[in-house]
């Protein structure tokens, strides 16, 4: 599998190096790759890649969410953060 470089994964709000690594080993090397496969697809691949690891929605879902908005994942507005959690329902 051939590495891209991450251009700004790391600089948006909420991604450090532990959600980074899980996002580039599902092919998410830059913001535009998140927006184009969504925060809630990337959670659910991600949890795919882990499947005996607990993978808490705040950290992970809404912190992919939140750097789609530059917004810290804690001030991602409550009716978001339940369209987001309702989206993931049947497949947590």
């Amino acid at each position: 599998m051939k590495l891209r470089i991450s251009s700004d994964l790391r600089k948006a709000k909420n991604i450090g190096a532990t959600i980074e690594k899980c996002l580039n080993e599902i092919g998410i090397f830059t913001l535009a790759d998140l927006a184009e496969m969504t925060s809630v697809e990337a959670f659910k691949r991600i949890r795919e890649n882990y499947p005996g690891k607990t993978i808490p929605v705040c950290y992970y879902l809404y912190s992919l969410e939140g750097a789609l908005l530059d917004l810290h994942w804690n001030d991602i507005p409550s009716e978001l953060k339940e369209e987001l959690k309702a989206r993931i329902k049947s497949y947590v």
